[in-house]
């Protein structure tokens, strides 16, 4: 593994909440060391864009980081629209789930995955 990769600063950043509740679905789901969090966005959803949040393998292309045990891959082209994001795990009783806290998203929607930038 290359260790000059993972400790390159990471354009988003996990709460504890959301830490605690990825590795709490990688033992869950069984995921194996060589699946990392992708996170991403891809074109659609009410405001233009949504937000890719799962655990996959590293492709050509990708950025890789690693924040608390936890390893990033992020294509390189997404950092744009991602730089500065926050990803947090709420459980209230009105939403429970993956909160992102974007500061390039000029514009967001109810459902709390889609933005546009």
């Amino acid at each position: 593994m290359d260790t000059a990769i993972l400790t390159a600063s990471a354009p988003v950043s996990l709460t504890d909440g959301a830490i605690k509740e990825l590795k709490k679905l990688r033992e869950q789901q069984e995921i194996t060391e060589d699946f990392g969090l992708r996170v991403g966005v891809e074109g659609g959803g009410c405001a233009g864009m949504n937000y890719i949040l799962g655990f996959d393998q590293k492709k050509d292309g990708d950025s890789e980081f690693e924040l608390s045990g936890i390893r990033i891959y992020m294509n390189k082209a997404h950092g744009l629209y991602l730089a500065g994001m926050e990803i947090d795990f709420q459980h209230g009783l009105n939403s429970r789930g993956f909160v992102f806290n974007n500061p390039n998203a000029s514009k967001t929607c109810g459902c709390g995955t889609s933005f546009s930038a």
